[in-house]
């Protein structure tokens, strides 16, 4: 049996053959071919021969998810809600909490699906209610996945009665207490079920069959196979892109005591909308000045203007490819220094044991020493036993998929990077 993996994302459509094995047969892309991304799915399952295949698809064209959260206290339900978007593979665009006052700003931040939460279990039902009432009464059209108080559950649905509603198990059952499985697996369905047919990525249902997760959730998965294989180490993954980076983490094992109000899921991600290679890359050298990576004065400055205004600037020469080296490692250091920061500052019990590069300006590269050699400088202890590794064939996409669909073994076979 093999299995044709493809990531659909607003560039590129990418497709990884695996053997059932976990070997790695063969990779090829294609241009997304909106309005008919079928089309491109089509150019890459014959550049592969995977017509028999069984295929897996994710996808983040289309601007992937975007989700609002809207929770009860910011110490506690709003920050349970926020961490299970850390390992939904979605892109936070609105926080509240307590009462809302009017729906404006949510409107405004143009969520894909809205993540309603409030009180542990058996606990306070009134702000909960009071914001059920609120996105009722606003006529909110996008899909809510209601992850609050079990005791509030039906009354909530019952405001609800006519919104587009998928209910599931509290975030929060008791105080420090977070459950983000439910609530995950629920913006799962909801993004397929609700999310990507209204993309307008292709005219009839086929698509939307075949797409199984949003793509950060499938590498998020792929992630997490990839942790557990280390004995008490995290993986930790940047991803740097043109105009964001993405940052994933994972643990086998997690900390005894936890850090914060509520605990972390053992798989996380964060979106970094403006940290990039390209439309970002100013921003970037700005930020590594602040942070004082970078004198106030270095030349980088115009390099990193050149590409904002020229987005599609291919690097040809050796001091080219240099300057892009360098800004990717900015981007990388920032970003991952940003996570850290969401996550309260520690990976695991032990730091990383492997820090995983993706990205084009990293796969492309003849050597990322010199990248590798300032990351470390630049981070510290963090990474001082990891090893650190190239993701060069986009593995770990296509390994979350399998991992997804029951395919363990195969994904972690697949992982051998």
């Amino acid at each position: 049996m093999t299995h044709l993996c493809l990531d659909v994302g607003s560039t590129w459509t990418k497709g990884a053959l695996v053997a059932d094995d976990g070997e790695l047969l063969g990779t090829a892309q294609h241009e997304t071919t909106p309005p008919e991304v079928l089309d491109g799915v089509a150019a890459v399952t014959a550049a592969l021969s995977a017509s028999a295949a069984t295929v897996l698809a994710c996808s983040s064209a289309g601007g992937g998810l975007r989700l609002a959260v809207v929770g009860q206290e910011r110490l506690v339900s709003t920050e349970a809600g926020q961490r299970v978007a850390l390992s939904a593979g979605a892109k936070v665009v609105h926080v509240s909490a307590g009462e809302l006052p009017n729906v404006y700003a949510l409107r405004a931040s143009r969520p894909d699906v809205v993540l309603l939460v409030g009180g542990t279990d058996g606990g306070d039902e009134k702000v909960l209610l009071h914001n059920a009432t609120r996105l009722a009464r606003a006529r909110v059209a996008v899909p809510i996945v209601l992850a609050g108080n079990a005791a509030a559950r039906d009354s909530a649905m019952s405001i609800l009665d006519g919104r587009t509603v998928v209910a599931t198990d509290n975030v929060l059952p008791d105080v420090g207490e977070l459950s983000p499985g439910p609530a995950r697996a629920a913006i799962r369905e909801v993004f397929l079920s609700h999310v990507i047919g209204g993309k307008g990525l292709s005219r009839g249902p086929r698509f939307r069959e075949l797409v199984r997760t949003v793509t950060p959730d499938a590498v998020l998965s792929g992630v997490a196979v990839l942790a557990a294989q280390e004995e008490d180490g995290a993986v930790l993954v940047v991803d740097v892109g043109g105009a964001t980076t993405d940052v994933y983490s994972a643990v086998s094992t997690m900390d005894d005591a936890p850090e914060t109000t509520v605990a972390l899921p053992p798989d996380r991600r964060t979106v970094e909308g403006d940290i990039g290679m390209r439309v970002s890359a100013p921003g970037v050298v700005a930020e590594a000045v602040t942070e004082r990576l970078l004198p106030p004065d270095t030349e980088l400055t115009a390099k990193a203007r050149h590409r904002n205004e020229n987005v599609d600037f291919v690097p040809v020469t050796e001091e080219e490819r240099d300057a892009d080296l360098r800004i990717a490692e900015l981007a990388a250091t920032l970003a991952i220094r940003r996570h850290l920061r969401m996550i309260g500052g520690r990976l695991g019990p032990k730091g990383a044991a492997t820090l995983v590069l993706s990205g084009g300006v990293f796969r492309h590269a003849e050597s990322v020493a010199a990248t590798e050699k300032a990351l470390r400088a630049n981070l510290g202890p963090i990474l001082r036993d990891a090893r650190v590794v190239v993701d060069r064939d986009g593995r770990l996409g296509p390994a979350g998929l399998l991992a997804q669909t029951g395919h363990q073994a195969t994904a972690a076979a697949l992982l051998t990077l």
